[in-house]
């Protein structure tokens, strides 16, 4: 396992461990954000651990251009139930994120500082969300990284039924229409599998991510 220090660098993520962390330490620079994100890497830690990187064995992907919304989201959407808008309100979004209540999971990996650099992230139009209103009330949605061609999603939230369905639904549906390649979920949930995701070897994935 790699020791970071302050020089922007990463090992090759062929050296993760075999639950695929890769290095300790470092910051949460937007440099070494973006690097990370662009090399395969991803940060994930809980707060009073130090700064862990991620390069997992089995990454979570979904496919925009060959992605089938299913029966019972079309219906949702049919219903006109949801207002949907893009990097609205980044800032809600990832705040919201960070106070979700999450089953088996003691607190948040979403830290202040963090949010800081997500949000310096957008401001530099590389992090971006995706809002779900209804009655004017924001009620889901998620947020990720945008490197133009692979989406790198992080979180979601949901404070009503379906709410972070119809924000992943509508992620999808963008990045299908503007010829992503891959819709970064990381690592497996069985919430993500039941909307479409699937996994695929880190071999792969970065193939795609380089291509």
């Amino acid at each position: 396992m790699y020791y970071l220090s302050k020089d922007l660098y990463f090992p090759p993520v062929e050296e993760a461990s075999y639950e695929g962390i890769l290095a300790v330490g470092g910051d949460l620079s937007t440099e070494r954000l973006l690097l990370a994100y662009q090399s395969g890497i991803f940060p994930w830690f809980d707060a009073e651990e130090p700064i862990l990187w991620w390069s997992p064995p089995a990454r979570m992907v979904v496919v925009p251009s060959s992605y089938k919304v299913s029966k019972s989201i079309r219906n949702l959407l049919n219903q006109n139930l949801f207002k949907i808008t893009f990097n609205t309100d980044f800032r809600a979004v990832i705040t919201n994120c960070q106070h979700s209540d999450r089953k088996d999971q003691g607190g948040t990996w979403i830290s202040d500082d963090l949010i800081e650099s997500y949000v310096k992230l957008h401001e530099m139009g590389w992090a971006r969300s995706v809002e779900v209103w209804q009655n004017n009330e924001l009620v889901g949605g998620l947020y990720g990284v945008d490197l133009g061609y692979v989406f790198c999603g992080e979180s979601m939230f949901s404070k009503v039924s379906n709410a972070s369905k119809i924000a992943f639904v509508s992620l999808v549906k963008y990045l299908k229409e503007n010829n992503y390649k891959l819709l970064d979920c990381q690592v497996y949930n069985a919430h993500l599998e039941k909307l479409g995701a699937f996994e695929i070897s880190r071999e792969i994935f970065m193939r795609v991510l380089k291509s």
